[in-house]
């Protein structure tokens, strides 16, 4: 048993402050104007259950799926930041035809909880990115090779750590519309600018990181 909580508590510290879920939430802020607490609610859980799942095929199959679609995690890297600058850039620079006019307020507001955000980008690069993702194929090929743990144990740690992982991240997003009644609709626009800039800033840096890891794996002098 001391070698299972090991174990769980090693992959916690190596994941959480990957995945972030403090970030995550101040997304879901930015993103969130206009949905009901209901529908914030169903998003945080459906972003969990994504994110478990992102984190078990990662661990589980990642190094298979990649290698069938020839995906390296520098090419991971830039998709997710090309995909987080674009909604970075839609939260900073919101269309004019989202303006509130009473009229069309409550269609709009029907738009905005129709929307699903749960697995882009909130499980999938903001929580579940190529950081994440790439530890775990790491992870998952360095226990297979070395065999640091029981097998019994190697087999029920991961799915803990996700389990955790992914209950953690639930309680932090559930406490989004709590955060939002009491910003009041003014502050959930400026914070939904700053998240749009930060998240522009977040997807300009994953393709950097990206083009740096394509430079170290393929120098043009050798």
């Amino acid at each position: 048993m001391w070698e299972l909580l090991k174990a769980v508590g090693m992959g916690l510290a190596m994941l959480l402050p990957l995945t972030n879920p403090v970030s995550t939430v101040a997304v879901m802020l930015g993103l969130s104007r206009g949905m009901s607490d209901r529908e914030r609610r169903r998003q945080a859980t459906l972003c969990s259950i994504y994110v478990f799942v992102i984190m078990a095929i990662a661990f589980y199959a990642g190094q298979a799926v990649m290698g069938v679609f020839g995906i390296t995690i520098s090419g991971l890297r830039i998709a997710g930041g090309l995909i987080v600058g674009y909604i970075g850039f839609r939260m900073l620079f919101p269309d004019e035809r989202d303006a509130p006019e009473v009229e069309h307020r409550n269609e709009e507001i029907q738009l905005h909880q129709k929307r699903d955000i749960a697995f882009i980008p909130l499980a999938m690069p903001t929580t579940a990115g190529p950081g994440t993702i790439a530890l775990l194929i790491g992870t998952a090929a360095t226990m297979s090779d070395e065999r640091p743990f029981s097998p019994w144990v190697m087999q029920v740690a991961p799915v803990l750590v996700f389990v955790l992982v992914s209950v953690i991240l639930l309680l932090c997003l559930r406490s989004a519309s709590t955060i939002i009644r009491l910003l009041g609709q003014s502050g959930v626009e400026a914070l939904s600018r700053l998240m749009g800039f930060l998240l522009a800033c977040m997807g300009v840096q994953f393709v950097i990181n990206g083009v740096l890891d394509i430079i170290r794996d393929y120098p043009l002098v050798n």
